[in-house]
């Protein structure tokens, strides 16, 4: 079970820290991920983290936005910095388990920036 943080919103050019809850060990994943989707639109990757610890980012976000764990405190982390207007969109948690293959889903949060 993957549980969202709250709804936010910010000014251009702000931070916002996202934090997803997991039920699980984070150890138990093989990837961690952060996507997002605007209405009418495709779901798209955000960032990505392996179990190796490698990291993926959309262009859009290289440079502004980081992903992160917390083994001890079973956290999925998207650290966002110099926010823009289109990064507007309701922000998804995702993992796949690595032992069933299966993935699963956070609830969504919106993330509003806006002046």
């Amino acid at each position: 079970q993957l549980v969202d943080s709250g709804d936010h919103s910010v000014r251009p050019g702000g931070s916002l820290r996202l934090s997803c809850t997991t039920s699980e060990s984070i150890l138990a994943f093989a990837h961690m991920a952060w996507y997002r989707q605007n209405s009418g639109d495709e779901r798209e990757l955000v960032a990505m983290m392996t179990r190796d610890g490698s990291e993926t980012y959309a262009d859009s976000v290289k440079g502004r936005f980081t992903i992160s764990a917390d083994l001890m405190k079973k956290t999925i982390d998207l650290e966002m910095n110099s926010l823009k207007a289109e990064d507007t969109a309701v922000y998804y948690c995702n993992v796949q388990h690595r032992a069933t293959q299966r993935e699963y889903w956070g609830q969504g949060t919106q993330v509003t920036v806006s002046p």
